[in-house]
């Protein structure tokens, strides 16, 4: 008789086949369009669109072109502008929501948003701030201004709409990071003299590395390549790097070109990934080796006792 698959074998086994249709979805959906996308950026541009198949760096060369500096460079501070101030306002959030009763309807209102297309958001923030929208009339009504504030389609209002279309991204992971800390560690550090920010920034901040870490790069990444927000709510000076993919795909019809914008959000992704993970593991190790410091000292001081 054969002899009966081993627990260990067998659940191995079956975590193989529960995995095969992910792995073949990530595969055909993920890294096989990658690929084409790094083979594309080394190819030459076809004369009308697409490309042809000569190993070249001209498309890597077109980058250096000063314009398209200036474009990577605005994308960069506008989106860590707005990825700062994402994460400074979701931290206040979510430690209040850490510390509510009502934790459900305040996840419920957060989320919210997210079953309304995000194009009908963004058309409702051009309503409010448009020269003859609801807030310039407020104020013309209020006699605060007697005509229109140029409110749109410049740069603040470009970090406006992204910090408001992010700004979840960043208030769930440090909602849930925050919510597993400690808050009795807070009344310790002021028993012991420090005041309410000094103990939440030196004391809850090391604490929650892990959360701010993701808050980060969750809103930073999508920030880095966002496109409709720059499109409709920014000016001629508002172009990011996320229109000038759309732009070489579609208007000049330059793949390569735009392949090789697309490698830089993936490598920016990737280096904010793999962040996120060292930082994760930092953390998970520090923790393990505190618990296991505390635990020699307890054995110490048991054999202690015991000698005595």
């Amino acid at each position: 008789m054969k002899k009966a698959m081993r627990p260990a074998k067998r659940e191995q086994l079956l975590g193989t086949l529960y995995s095969f249709p992910m792995g073949i979805w990530f595969t055909v959906f993920f890294t096989v369009p990658l690929a084409i996308i790094i083979l594309y950026s080394f190819m030459k541009r076809g004369l009308y669109g697409g490309v042809e198949k000569a190993f070249t760096l001209e498309a890597y060369r077109q980058m250096i072109n000063p314009s398209f500096a200036k474009v990577l460079v605005r994308t960069l501070w506008i989106s860590m502008l707005s990825t700062i101030l994402c994460v400074l306002i979701a931290i206040p959030v979510g430690y209040a929501m850490a510390k509510s009763r009502h934790q459900t309807l305040l996840l419920f209102l957060i989320i919210i948003p997210f079953w309304t297309n995000s194009l009908i958001r963004i058309y409702a923030w051009i309503s409010i701030l448009s020269t003859e929208g609801f807030l310039n009339s407020l104020l013309i009504r209020l006699g605060i201004v007697k005509e229109g504030l140029h409110l749109i389609y410049n740069n603040g209002s470009v970090i406006l709409v992204l910090v408001y279309m992010y700004l979840p991204f960043a208030i769930l992971p440090l909602f849930t990071t925050i919510d597993k800390f400690d808050f009795f560690l807070l009344d310790a550090a002021r028993d012991l003299g420090a005041t309410k920010l000094e103990s939440i920034v030196k004391v809850m901040f090391p604490n929650i590395k892990s959360g701010l870490s993701t808050a980060f790069i969750f809103t930073f990444i999508p920030i880095f390549g966002a496109y409709t927000v720059p499109l409709l709510v920014g000016g001629k000076d508002s172009t990011m790097i996320g229109n000038i993919i759309v732009d070489q795909v579609s208007k000049t019809r330059n793949w390569p070109l735009a392949s090789a914008f697309s490698m830089i959000l993936t490598l920016v992704s990737l280096i904010g990934v793999f962040w996120m993970l060292a930082s994760a593991q930092k953390e998970a190790t520090g923790k393990k080796q505190n618990t296991l410091q505390a635990y020699e000292q307890k054995v110490k001081a048991h054999h202690g006792r015991s000698r005595r």
